[in-house]
C-alpha cells in the first residue's frame, strides 16, 4: 500500500468558485488563471474544473502549448508574455494571446514579420512596479503595437497591488484606477484590470472599475486574497491535503518532541505522528499551534516539522488511534488559516505540494472520484 498522504482536488468546488467570480462581474469575460500547474492542482484538472471559463491564463509557454494539446480551443493568455523572439511564431500558430510589458517585446513583434493575426494585452504599471509601461509611456507603446500589421486586438490591462485593501495608505486601488484611466485616455480596446481582490470587491468598486476581462486566480482555488475569509466570500476549498496517524507516543512532563527538542511537554500528553513533512510540501517553518484536524477534531502541531513526518497533540482526542484520518488543510480546515499560522499564504502551500504526494480527484456533481 502507498504511503497514506493524498491531495484531493475537488472539481465541483473549482466550478463553484468560477461561478462565484462570474456572479461578481456578470458583464465581464473571465480568464481563469492556471499558472504554476494550476496552483498545484494540475494543469489538466484546471482545464476541466474551469471548462466554462472564457479563457485560461498562465505564465509558462510550455503550459500554453500543453493546453492546446489537451484540446482547449478557447483563448489562452501568457501573463508575462514571450521571452525570446523564437516564441513569436507560436503565438500565431497556436492562437495564443501575449501580454506585452517591455519595449523589447514590442521589438520582437515588429521584427517577426508575422502573416497571421495575434491578440495582445498591453500592460500598464500603475504602481505595482513589477511589469508594464508607465502611464506616460503607455500611449507610445500602444501606437507602436497598433502599427504592426499582425496585431489585431489590443486589450489594455494593469494589476492591482492592494485589491484586498481598498483604501491602502500607500497605494489604494482608486489611485491605481485613476492612473490607468490617465494612461489609457482616448485609447480604444477592451479593459482588463481585476485580479481576485478586484473581482470580489467589484460591488464596492462599481463606479470606478470597467472590466471587459477579469483575471481571478487564488479565489478560484478557494483561497482569499485578503480582507475576509474565503468562506465569507462564498468560496469553497478546492484541495484537501490529508494523511493518517502512523504512530502514537505517550509522554510525561519534561519530555521533548522532535528535532532540536524545542517542544517541551508541561503535562502528560499523547502525541500523534502524521505521515506528512516538508518533503511533501508542508511548511517546515510551521510553528507550535498550527491547526490540524484529526478524525474531524481540531488540534495543533507540536515540535518541529520533519522531512517525512510531523507531530500533533492527541491528548484531548481520546478515540484517536493509528490509522485515524488527518486533514492538514482543505475540507474543514481553510488553507488560509493554516498558512497564516505558519507565517505564509495559501498560494504557497497549494503550489508547494510535492510530486510524491498522490493526487486524487473528487467531483460531487458527478459523484466521481479517482486517482490522478
Amino acid at each position: 500500500m502507498p504511503r497514506p498522504i493524498t491531495a484531493t482536488v475537488h472539481l465541483d468546488s473549482m466550478r463553484h468558485n468560477l461561478a462565484r467570480a462570474r456572479a461578481c462581474v456578470p458583464a465581464a469575460r473571465v480568464w481563469a488563471v492556471v499558472k504554476a500547474n494550476a496552483y498545484g492542482h494540475g494543469l489538466e484538472r484546471g482545464l476541466r474544473g474551469f471548462a466554462e471559463a472564457d479563457g485560461l491564463a498562465l505564465i509558462e509557454t510550455e503550459g500554453a502549448l500543453r493546453l492546446r494539446e489537451l484540446g482547449w480551443t478557447k483563448p489562452i493568455l501568457l501573463l508575462e508574455g514571450i521571452f525570446e523572439a523564437a516564441d513569436v511564431a507560436m503565438l500565431a500558430t497556436h492562437h495564443i494571446n501575449s501580454t506585452v510589458h517591455t519595449v523589447e517585446q514590442i521589438a520582437m513583434l515588429e521584427q517577426a514579420g508575422l502573416a497571421g493575426p495575434i491578440d495582445v494585452h498591453l500592460k500598464m504599471n500603475t504602481g505595482m512596479n513589477r511589469l508594464g509601461f508607465t502611464p506616460d509611456a503607455f500611449p507610445h507603446a500602444y501606437a507602436r503595437l497598433r502599427a504592426i500589421a499582425a496585431v489585431r486586438e489590443i486589450t489594455l490591462m494593469t494589476h492591482f497591488a492592494n485589491a484586498d485593501e481598498l483604501e491602502h495608505p500607500r497605494l489604494s486601488i482608486h489611485e491605481q484606477v485613476a492612473r490607468f484611466c490617465q494612461g489609457a485616455r482616448g485609447l480604444p480596446g477592451l479593459r482588463s484590470l481585476s485580479n481576485s481582490g478586484g473581482v470580489l470587491h467589484q460591488q464596492e468598486l462599481q463606479a470606478a472599475l470597467s472590466n471587459d476581462w477579469v483575471r481571478p486566480g487564488i479565489m478560484l482555488y478557494g483561497g482569499s486574497p485578503g480582507g475576509k475569509s474565503a468562506q465569507a466570500f462564498g468560496l469553497r476549498p478546492t484541495m484537501t491535503l490529508a494523511s493518517e496517524i502512523i504512530g502514537i507516543q505517550d509522554i510525561v512532563a519534561g519530555d521533548t518532541v522532535g528535532y532540536g527538542s524545542r517542544f517541551v511537554a508541561d503535562r502528560p500528553m499523547r502525541v500523534g505522528v502524521v505521515a506528512c513533512g516538508y518533503a511533501d510540501g508542508y511548511p517546515r517553518h510551521a510553528d507550535q499551534g498550527t491547526p490540524v484536524l484529526v478524525d474531524g477534531v481540531r488540534t495543533e502541531l507540536v515540535g518541529r516539522v520533519s522531512m517525512d513526518m510531523l507531530t500533533v497533540d492527541l491528548t484531548a482526542i481520546a478515540h484517536a488511534r493509528v490509522g485515524s484520518p488527518v486533514v492538514l488543510w482543505g475540507a474543514g480546515l481553510p488553507v488560509d488559516e493554516v498558512a497564516s499560522a505558519a507565517g505564509t499564504i495559501g498560494y504557497e502551500l497549494m503550489c508547494a505540494v510535492a510530486p510524491r504526494v498522490r493526487m486524487l480527484e473528487a467531483d460531487l456533481t458527478t459523484n466521481a472520484g479517482q486517482h490522478g
